[in-house]
């Protein structure tokens, strides 16, 4: 028996590969500027490069590597280049990356405080540095009546706050009885489309979903907010959640969660404030006025994993009362029993969320905050934030754009003013080319270009030069007409 092939990689050998493996990260973010943002392969095409079958016998690890860089490299579209300004940023760094190359060489199941109480204590560790940090209000630290907890991402936060949402408006027999058809959410017509599939999954229904109108800004209507409620309680439904969003995923408007929250103390209903991207801004002070009001919510959330350089996924949600949402989601079956859960003394993050397992994910957010300290992570935030700004200078000053929205942080929707046709065009041949990515929206009807700055090395150099070219698509456009 001892001398059977245990087909494992031995500790000398993962040291060389190990290696290997980060020479090729290192060599890859050197070199990101030479691949096309965008992937330029056609659908199905990766898969008709792989293999049919699997090997029967294990292959070289200096394969697979190789085939990294050749089968599956033309299939990615880089969104660690400086070059990326679609969507949203998502910018992993290097103390994020070793970060989590650590979380995956210890592997600890992280569903109980007993099963690795590391894990458990340092996240609630750093969800706290993290109140201070952001100028969250102080029920929202383990020491008062909240905490923090991190997700995977917005949607699954959503998610929790709407089903404590639904259980503290049920007085807690929904869970036993299940949902009626009378319970109503709130979100505004700009709010992510995750409030919809959390009401789906929560039962509520997505015809219970009300979106409430917004304003020239984008942002939502408390005075409309206040007549639907009104109307849903005539007409015999139990209003319990309304969202309000630091940041829309459109735009990147801010709802005014001041009056949305006296709207929600009046009629009792939870209020959760999504600030999914752009709440990594309080880490400024200055920006901070962007959500003014924040302490008046139930419950809270921004992904670190979009624009505070900590890799995907990482999205911190605070609650301000943890029994709420304990009580909603708390199972104890009898395998996962022990001494220290019994004594109360311990959070055990498995009834702070969806599922049963969990990662340690706090090990590479506290990488990550040690790495640049405060002023590092400020340093950056504004950096983007005064690119964006600038490049909204520029399409101000152009006769041939318009800005389409307010500017508050570090995105930009804009235009060309030759209407739709003209702006997808502009887009698709941008996106074609591979020297940058750019998606769309609709504002008031419109297709609008958005522009997001925030990817971990994107420079004023980059953002030039994603100007000269729109500009210069735009001339081709025009000449062609």
């Amino acid at each position: 028996m001892s001398d059977e092939k245990s087909f494992h990689m031995t500790p000398d050998e993962f040291r060389r590969h190990g290696h290997a493996v980060v020479d090729w990260i290192a060599d890859y973010h050197s070199r990101i500027e030479s691949f096309p943002v965008l992937s330029q392969v056609k659908p199905g095409e990766i898969r008709a490069s792989l293999p049919a079958n699997p090997p029967t016998q294990g292959e070289p690890f200096d394969t697979l590597l190789k085939d990294v860089e050749k089968l599956i490299l033309p299939g990615i579209t880089h969104w660690q280049s400086p070059n990326f300004f679609a969507y949203f940023p998502s910018n992993a760094s290097g103390p994020g990356i070793l970060g989590d190359l650590l979380s995956s060489g210890l592997d600890v199941q992280g569903m109980l405080w007993s099963t690795s109480p590391a894990c458990t204590e340092l996240e609630t560790h750093v969800l706290d540095w993290l109140v201070p940090m952001l100028g969250l209000p102080e029920k929202f630290l383990s020491s008062s009546t909240g905490g923090g907890v991190i997700q995977d991402t917005a949607s699954s936060a959503v998610l929790c706050a709407l089903l404590a949402a639904r259980e503290r408006a049920t007085n807690y027999t929904s869970n036993q009885k299940g949902c009626n058809g009378r319970i109503v959410a709130y979100v505004s017509t700009q709010t992510h489309s995750s409030l919809q599939k959390a009401a789906m999954i929560a039962g509520i229904g997505a015809d219970n979903v009300r979106a409430i109108d917004v304003d020239e800004k984008f942002a939502m209507r408390p005075e409309a907010l206040a007549r639907q409620i009104e109307a849903d309680k005539l007409a015999g439904l139990l209003p319990c959640f309304v969202c309000a969003t630091v940041g829309t995923t459109s735009s990147n408007a801010i709802d005014p969660i001041p009056e949305i929250a006296r709207v929600a103390r009046q009629h009792n209903l939870w209020l959760h404030v999504d600030a999914a991207m752009s709440g990594t801004a309080a880490l400024c002070p200055e920006f901070r006025h962007l959500q003014n009001g924040v302490e008046l919510a139930d419950s809270y959330n921004f992904n670190p994993h979009k624009w505070m350089f900590t890799n995907f996924d990482c999205s911190c949600f605070w609650i301000a009362d943890r029994k709420a949402l304990i009580q909603t989601l708390s199972i104890l079956p009898e395998y996962l029993r022990n001494q220290a859960t019994e004594s109360g003394a311990v959070i055990d993050y498995r009834d702070w969320h969806i599922q049963l397992g969990r990662r340690f994910r706090s090990l590479k957010l506290w990488f990550v905050i040690r790495y640049y300290g405060v002023e590092g992570l400020q340093h950056h935030i504004r950096r983007h934030v005064q690119l964006a700004q600038i490049f909204a200078h520029w399409v101000r000053d152009d006769e041939d754009f318009e800005l389409a929205a307010p500017v508050p942080l570090n995105l930009v929707c804009f235009r060309h003013r030759a209407g739709d046709a003209a702006n997808q065009t502009i887009m698709d041949r941008l996106n074609r080319s591979g020297d940058l990515f750019l998606t769309h929206t609709k504002l008031n009807g419109k297709l609008t270009l958005r522009l997001c700055v925030g990817q971990t090395n994107t420079e004023a150099r980059h953002v030039e030069k994603a100007w000269n070219r729109i500009r210069e698509e735009a001339e081709k456009l025009a000449a062609s007409a």
